[in-house]
């Protein structure tokens, strides 16, 4: 087997369209040693000749599919992390891929390439851990009671990791001081918590520190996203299933619920399950006990449930479309979680984390980011929250450059465009077109200065390229900075309402 000419991870891609085995190529080949193959039988001589991280297949090939393809694969070659890519989302060929094949994840087409850039290094990253993990064993079998020792330590130190004081990033006066003091408080005691939170708002990690946090913190912590999987496969992925119950389940299958004994599970958006459901989950926790789907015998089972919603589950129970008895067995107390732009002082410190972990994940050191670029940041209200700020951030680094600063040119465009709203923002501030006004001259006035002013940010101010962008020479560009108050201003202060633009247009 040939080992790869650089040190690059490799990664085969199989696909029977040569157009779009070109285009992955393209977009990976920068980072990974990409090898293809327009065939299942090309690929297996590629898998014998070469040291292959990740096989990236599709699903629909002529031989057969991407899920047989890829079950030989993990027979002959386990260590390689198998994923598909497919325009198709049955839930068959999800099942199948998950119980046969054993597949890292399941890409759908259209894939975004900075998504699937992260998504590839994830699992290259997987296929050295497992490679380590294979290690450890060996040694574990060699030096049982040194190996106890160490993964008692790293135990201890994920503990660490997840303690509500360490792991939940704040700053003082926060409105998560309030949450970890409620997660502290109930960590210890073995009841069912139930956490409401907008998207993205760190529901999860509240999860983790109430595990980290209780007396079961040794036991397994796993993690379901309800919302995600139809009845019958979220009823296998929870309670588990006999081989037969359903067409692909070839062998049985141990559920979370019974992974979980003696620690604790996480159901998230928790809201979204179906009514038939919601009864066998209500089942689940009166009784204490799981049948598997298919099977004849129920199970005693010991876990601590942590639910999680983006929804208001009282209305959804005063509307009918969520069990009152199962909201108050999830419900033994409930936590709200306040949503990124009500906690903007958490900012500097939420950056600063989260491009420590994007430094760590990429490999590429940045010395740290601008004020500018903060300043940015903090204008924008984040409706996708801390998830939608992680983006960000991580987007930020794979266009920096290596050892410089992150700038405000680097943000996305409309968080440049992004102007301080609510009770915050200052009265001569714009706004979004829906709260200009004004007549037709006024309102394409503001949303002028507004494009002039994002130019000059992502040019570093730079007039002369910044005219040239916008097709004005550098006359015109100074004539329209004097009118708007753009000229003598620092480059992320508020512009003052230009002449001819009433104040109520530009602040609201």
């Amino acid at each position: 087997m040939a080992e790869s000419s650089t040190d690059l991870p490799t990664i085969l891609i199989v696909d029977d369209e040569l157009r779009s085995l070109e285009s992955l190529r393209r977009i990976l080949e920068e980072d990974f040693e990409v090898l293809t193959a327009a065939s299942t039988v090309e690929a297996e001589r590629r898998l014998a000749d070469h040291l292959v991280q990740v096989v990236l297949c599709d699903q629909r090939m002529p031989e057969r599919t991407g899920v047989e393809f890829l079950t030989e694969v993990k027979e002959r070659w386990p260590d390689v992390v198998r994923m598909i890519i497919s325009g198709y989302t049955d839930a068959h060929d999800i099942i199948d891929g998950i119980n046969q094949a054993g597949i890292f994840q399941y890409i759908t087409k259209p894939w975004h390439p900075e998504n699937l850039l992260l998504t590839l290094k994830g699992a290259c990253r997987l296929y050295t851990l497992q490679r380590q993990n294979e290690l450890l064993a060996v040694e574990m079998k060699m030096l049982p009671a040194a190996a106890s020792r160490v993964v008692g330590e790293r135990k201890e130190k994920l503990r660490r990791a997840y303690n509500v004081d360490d792991g939940i990033v704040r700053a003082k006066g926060s409105p998560m001081e309030v949450v970890c003091g409620s997660l502290a408080q109930v960590a210890p005691f073995d009841v069912p918590v139930l956490l409401f939170g907008s998207s993205g708002t760190g529901k999860e990690l509240a999860a983790r520190a109430l595990h980290y946090g209780s007396l079961r913190w040794n036991q397994p912590f796993v993690v379901e996203n309800c919302g995600a999987l139809p009845d019958e496969l979220l009823e296998s992925e929870l309670f588990g299933h006999k081989k037969g119950a359903f067409t692909g389940a070839i062998e049985d299958h141990v559920g979370l619920f019974e992974r979980a004994d003696g620690g604790t599970v996480f159901l998230d958006e928790i809201g979204e399950v179906s009514p038939a459901f919601q009864v066998k989950l209500l089942r689940v926790l009166q009784e204490g006990e799981i049948r598997p789907l298919g099977g004849s015998r129920t199970r005693k089972v010991d876990v601590r449930v942590i639910a999680a919603t983006n929804k208001d589950l009282e209305e959804e129970v005063r509307a009918k479309r969520f069990r009152a008895d199962l909201f108050y067995r999830l419900a033994g107390m409930i936590i709200r979680l306040p949503d990124l732009k009500d906690r903007k002082g958490d900012l500097p410190l939420l950056v600063e984390a989260l491009l420590d972990r994007a430094m760590a994940q990429m490999g590429k050191r940045v010395p740290g980011i601008s004020p500018e670029a903060l300043e940015c940041l903090a204008r924008y209200d984040w409706p996708g929250n801390v998830r939608e700020l992680q983006n960000e951030v991580q987007r930020m680094v794979v266009r920096g450059t290596e050892g410089r600063r992150l700038e405000a040119d680097l943000l996305s465009p409309h968080i440049l465009r992004a102007e301080p709203q609510g009770a915050g923002a200052r009265e001569d501030d714009f706004t979004d077109i829906a709260g200009l006004a004004g007549d037709l001259r006024e309102r394409v006035s503001a949303m002028e200065a507004r494009i002039i002013r994002e130019t000059l940010i992502r040019h570093r101010w730079n007039k002369s390229q910044a005219a040239r962008e916008l097709g004005l020479s550098r006359v015109g560009l100074r004539a329209k900075l004097e009118r708007y108050g753009l000229e003598n201003v620092h480059p992320l202060a508020p512009p003052a309402a230009p002449p001819g633009v009433p104040k109520r247009m530009a602040g609201g």
